[in-house]
């Protein structure tokens, strides 16, 4: 699977016009989102950077999460990705944040599946939460690939929302 460049396009193109930035907390796709986000002409301009969190520690620490969000072996929900997203977005000012939180393949802790919980927050309220299911054969990298393009696609979907609402608005 290879990144859509057109739709990472259109994707700065809209929050260019807009005049809005965003930022990106990630643990399943252990960095691709950031690297997505950077490949868009005149980057600096709308993508103010993010994290890779991958592990309880580094959330809690860095992300400064609440404990009680994060007991035992959950790093995985959607409380988390709409955390992160808040966080995010907080850390870096800016106006979208997102945070996305899984496991690219089956482990004891998935139920032995492959998910992921991904969350927008948009100007400090989170606006959509969704979780994606891979088959559990999936191989690892494929399943971040996809977890990244869907995500990208979803944001480009909510960007011409938001953009509706302003223009009918």
């Amino acid at each position: 699977m290879e990144l859509q460049k057109s739709l990472l396009q259109n994707i700065g193109q809209c929050l260019a016009s807009a005049g809005e930035t965003v930022a990106v907390a990630e643990s399943v796709t252990a960095g691709f989102l950031q690297f997505s986000f950077s490949q868009i002409d005149d980057s600096s301009n709308i993508f103010k950077g993010g994290l890779t969190v991958y592990d309880k520690t580094q959330k809690e620490k860095v992300m400064k999460l609440g404990q009680d969000r994060i007991t035992g072996e959950e790093l995985v929900s959607g409380e988390i990705a709409e955390e992160m997203a808040l966080k995010i977005s907080e850390i870096f000012d800016t106006d979208w944040g997102i945070g996305i939180t899984g496991y690219s393949q089956p482990s004891e802790f998935s139920d032995f599946k492959t998910f992921a919980y991904f969350s927008f927050a948009y100007k400090g309220e989170i606006i959509l939460t969704k979780i994606l299911e891979l088959h559990p054969r999936t191989e690892a990298v494929n399943a971040q690939l996809y977890y990244t393009e869907f995500l990208l696609g979803c944001l480009k979907c909510e960007l011409n929302k938001i953009a509706l609402q302003t223009h009918v608005g």
